[in-house]
């Protein structure tokens, strides 16, 4: 069973075939004669779906999308679907990160609780959808640390931990993320409905 993921980042490839292979799925990214859409949903779900639709509508395969970014109970859940451009130009994580240490910088420690939240999504070409969303609690601190990740993983610490997800490795990362938690819940009822 054949299924499109849709991105081009090998990382998150590579990841998500390591989830989906017990499963019987084989993944395959995006080619590069596709080129998605603008994120223009309220919220990561339906971000998700769009992107998962748009890449089924182009290869008429089955395929797996997600939503994924940070929100910070400070900021009344912000930068929220907004993550990978709240600076104003997407993907610039270092003003992203700034920005946000900025807008909390008089906030106290013990309030600085926050969330990365995934919604994976997948849509097959009958048309049936599904949709996991995840998260992974933490909190934010004051200055970045580590360089084994990117976005804002610098000043995110997940619960449980004194590192930050930065500092952790991709191994150790991937067993708590939003993103690894939501695709293993999709994976199984993904087996299931491509069985159906």
């Amino acid at each position: 069973m054949t299924v499109v993921l849709a991105t081009r980042n090998p990382g998150k490839i590579e990841e998500l075939r390591r989830i989906l292979a017990p499963y019987g799925i084989e993944l395959v990214g995006l080619k590069p004669d596709f080129e998605p859409g603008p994120e223009t949903a309220p919220d990561f779900a339906g971000n998700a779906l769009t992107k998962a639709r748009e890449a089924a509508a182009h290869t008429g395969l089955p395929c797996v999308a997600d939503d994924s970014g940070l929100a910070v109970d400070a900021l009344n859940g912000m930068p929220g679907v907004l993550s990978a451009r709240w600076a104003g130009r997407h993907g610039d994580d270092l003003a992203n990160l700034e920005l946000l240490l900025g807008q909390i910088a008089d906030v106290p420690d013990e309030r600085r609780t926050a969330r990365f939240v995934c919604a994976a999504a997948a849509f097959l070409p009958d048309g049936r959808e599904l949709v996991v969303e995840e998260t992974m609690e933490g909190r934010i601190i004051d200055a970045p640390r580590g360089t084994n990740g990117f976005g804002y993983d610098p000043i995110f610490v997940p619960d449980g931990e004194t590192r930050t997800s930065a500092e952790l490795t991709s191994a150790e990362k991937d067993a708590i993320s939003h993103r690894g938690k939501a695709f293993r819940a999709l994976a199984p009822l993904l087996a299931e409905a491509l069985r159906g």
